[in-house]
């Protein structure tokens, strides 16, 4: 039973151990999870998953595992052992429906009897009060009036089911989910490289139990300055109106950097990068920092992170004067060349799917400016971006 997805867990690289499983089988004596592949998948991912790192694996786990129980028996095995079943249906049955379940060959028999339906039925029914269907009297079935019955399927109307059968599917985590503040912040800690700077402010244990003990035991504190994330960070959003369609993952995205890197800075842009960009989009004509500033202020160390569609006319990027809202004097591909020339560790982030990329001429050559190094905004896409800017170091 559990042992099977025990080891299902441990194959797909989640470090779980004997604790893990005994808390697990504690939490279904004490009913936490019932009958209910959903009840089950939490009280299962609490108990078996200590770092929230392990989701996805956990995940892909679990639905292997489901996918792999195809009867009714296999799912009722590994949710719940037998005697559970047989204690809930004693439970809500009446005396005369005991005797006549007895009289049928127990409860075992009335399972049974269940099963053997699902394989003889061949075609819908409707309004019965034998087979698999709905309306009528049926005790297998939904939409159904029964006073204790099987729902399957369907919505519940008039709240009589002593028992709920329906299928689950869970999906493995692809470049088709969404991905959610959580899910970047996991993506993004793979570009960290800690440090200690600033006010000492936080408590070194190590270094006090030393120092009280060299001090013949009278208490000597230590402290040290915070712990956080030196990696430095430019971010450039671009708040064309074609991505409109994107705005929620981008603001996910800013969340979740704007909590993970203590050194960033960040800046909009329309389409291309041109002689402006700006912070204050209600203001970007009268407060706008020039390219150039930016070029020089912050050190070649940075990383670089650009996040558009890269959806507009060619012409916007190889002509001078291509832009729609100004007369721009340089080409924008000229500025994009600079900004990678001054910062070898920059990504390009696309919230357009990878598949889509080649119908736009724009976004091949706004690839080709930045070296092929164009990902798509998903867990997979975000992951690898990561993986090349830890790779690149400021010249």
């Amino acid at each position: 039973m559990l042992v099977q997805f025990f080891y299902g867990l441990r194959n797909a690289g989640v470090p779980v151990s004997i604790r893990e499983l005994l808390d697990l089988m504690a939490g279904l004596e004490a009913r936490l999870a019932f009958m209910d592949v959903d009840e089950f998948y939490q009280l299962a991912r609490v108990c078996m998953v200590k770092d929230e790192k392990y989701y996805d694996r956990f995940d892909k786990a679990f639905a292997a595992y489901f996918n792999e129980l195809s009867t009714l028996d296999d799912v009722i095995e590994a949710l719940i052992p037998d005697d559970w079943l047989r204690t809930e249906f004693l439970k809500q049955l009446s005396d005369e429906e005991k005797a006549k379940s007895e009289s049928l060959g127990g409860l075992d028999k009335l399972i049974e009897e269940f099963k053997k339906r699902l394989e003889e039925q061949k075609e819908r029914h409707e309004g019965g009060n034998k087979w698999i269907g709905t309306g009528g009297t049926s005790p297998f079935g939904h939409g159904v009036y029964n006073p204790e019955g099987i729902r399957i399927g369907g919505e519940s109307r008039n709240k009589k089911a002593v028992k709920v059968w329906e299928k689950r599917d869970f999906k493995y985590l692809d470049d088709s989910v969404d991905l959610g503040t959580r899910n970047i912040k996991i993506a993004l800690r793979r570009l960290r490289k800690f440090a200690r700077s600033g006010a000492a402010e936080e408590l070194d244990i190590d270094d006090t139990i030393s120092s009280t003990a060299r001090n013949a035991g009278l208490l000597d504190l230590k402290m040290v300055p915070e712990r956080h994330n030196a990696v430095k960070l430019l971010l450039f959003l671009d708040v064309g109106g074609s991505m409109d369609p994107f705005i929620k993952v981008t603001e996910e995205l800013f969340s979740a950097a704007t909590a993970e890197f203590k050194n960033l800075e960040f800046f909009y842009f329309h389409n291309c990068l041109y002689e402006g960009v700006w912070k204050d989009n209600r203001r970007r004509w009268q407060e706008r920092t020039k390219t150039w500033d930016v070029l020089h202020k912050y050190g070649h160390d940075y990383k670089v992170i650009f996040v558009g569609d890269a959806a507009m006319s060619p012409y916007e990027i190889t002509h001078p004067g291509g832009s729609v809202e100004h007369m721009n004097e340089e080409a924008g591909a000229t500025w994009m060349q600079r900004m990678t020339n001054t910062y070898p560790a920059t990504v390009w982030l696309n919230p357009v799917p990878e598949k889509q990329w080649s119908y736009s001429q724009s976004t091949k050559v706004m690839k080709q400016l930045v070296n092929d190094r164009m990902y798509p905004l998903t867990l997979d896409g975000l992951d690898d971006a990561m993986r090349e800017l830890s790779r690149k170091t400021g010249a």
